[in-house]
């Protein structure tokens, strides 16, 4: 399971004090699915690093007990001087996988061709997307953290992504943020809404939706 146990996350910087998370607590178990709702700004992202373990917490704490997966969308870590191929193999380093398994499985998943051995400062951000969530879905995780990226690429590969998510939900747990309601239903059971600093859990992601409509209104 993964548990924040009154975690709180604050930006500091100059001309900058933004509060994200305050006292939060929750427990995410094996098995879950979880969609997080939340306006532009509201910390969605923040959320998943936090997670992750990308990000650190201001206060609180958070254990995980069991493996999670960085962010599917986030690009970042990758060199960008560096071809997709050898991203993957510094990945499977760092992971202690296979090489050429990993390279193989990426490579066909991710549809890239001749631009698999291309640095990726060339990439288009869907080439980004693609190498991201191929790489991604390549290495066994017990919880993955979808970012808003399972529409890249065109029909043929969304069909095989979203297969690939699809089974992923079925063997472990899957937390996701995306502002599209019927990819969340897809995927999610259960929902959260992020507000005011403040996460708040429902049994349906019916519910949790309903509710981040009922703040978009109101904000409106």
């Amino acid at each position: 399971m993964i548990r924040f146990s009154n975690v709180g996350m604050t930006y500091h910087a100059r001309n900058l004090h933004k509060v994200v998370l305050r006292d939060t607590s929750f427990t995410i178990r094996r098995g879950d699915s979880l969609g997080i709702c939340g306006a532009n700004g509201a910390g969605k992202s923040t959320l998943l690093r936090l997670i992750a373990g990308v990000e650190h917490p201001t206060a609180g704490a958070i254990r995980r007990g069991m493996s999670v997966s960085w962010p599917i969308g986030y690009t970042s870590a990758f060199q960008t001087s560096l071809t997709g191929a050898d991203n993957t193999r510094f990945i499977a380093r760092i992971y202690r996988r296979p090489v050429a398994p990993l390279l193989a499985s990426v490579e066909d998943f991710a549809q890239l061709g001749t631009y698999f051995h291309q640095p990726v400062r060339t990439y288009s951000s869907g080439m980004y997307a693609r190498l991201a969530f191929a790489i991604s879905l390549a290495i066994r995780f017990d919880c993955y953290l979808i970012d808003e990226v399972i529409a890249a690429g065109d029909e043929r590969f969304r069909e095989r992504s979203h297969e690939a998510l699809a089974g992923r939900r079925r063997e472990g747990t899957l937390v996701m943020v995306s502002h599209a309601s019927e990819t969340l239903r897809a995927y999610c059971q259960r929902g959260a809404v992020l507000a005011n600093n403040t996460l708040r859990f429902f049994e349906t992601i019916d519910e949790a939706l309903d509710v981040h409509a009922w703040n978009q209104r109101r904000a409106a």
